[in-house]
């Protein structure tokens, strides 16, 4: 499994994975206290999307992206 170098592809890759079969793909967050590390992964089980991040300005960008994919996750519409 590879990360993905940017925030931006990471946060693309990851809503059209969400949105090609919402039922299937998990998503979670994993920080690695001795290293300072935020890791995200979101996988469908045939696709593994993968981003880390050493940068605190980056957890705004992360909420915003958890927010949006909320978003979805409760809308009517699929």
């Amino acid at each position: 499994m590879t990360y993905l170098k940017s925030w931006e592809e990471f946060e693309r890759a990851a809503e059209k994975l969400y949105l090609q079969e919402p039922a299937k793909v998990r998503y979670s967050m994993k920080y690695v206290h001795n290293k300072s590390i935020l890791i995200l992964k979101m996988t469908d089980d045939v696709v593994c999307l993968q981003f880390k991040t050493e940068i605190a300005q980056d957890v705004r960008k992360i909420d915003k992206f958890i927010n949006n994919l909320l978003r979805h996750m409760v809308s009517k519409e699929h």
